[in-house]
């Protein structure tokens, strides 16, 4: 019998937390060392509270991306196990 392996929503949403701090860290980097007024303008307007760059804001910003990882996490697992719970039981042809 093939069962489908079900997700987990504790290390999805430890793992996208991290992703997004993680990516988030380096989208400030890259803010800093080229200066883009675009890069500034996207994270102040995803992230409610964020200013560029002070460092209340920078761990504003922190906390926004841990959430944000989450959110897709409690939003995409229970989604992702309904449909792989009613998909089709056998693997074969």
């Amino acid at each position: 019998m093939n069962e489908t392996k079900r997700i987990a929503i504790v290390p999805l949403g430890m793992t996208l937390g991290t992703f997004f701090v993680v990516t988030y860290i380096f989208c400030v980097l890259f803010g800093l060392l080229v200066s883009d007024p675009g890069m500034h303008r996207l994270l102040s307007d995803l992230m409610p509270g964020f200013t560029w760059i002070t460092w209340p804001s920078f761990f504003i910003g922190l906390v926004w991306s841990f959430v944000f990882g989450w959110y897709i996490a409690i939003v995409f697992t229970p989604i992702y196990n309904f449909f792989a719970s009613v998909g089709p039981k056998s693997g074969g042809a």
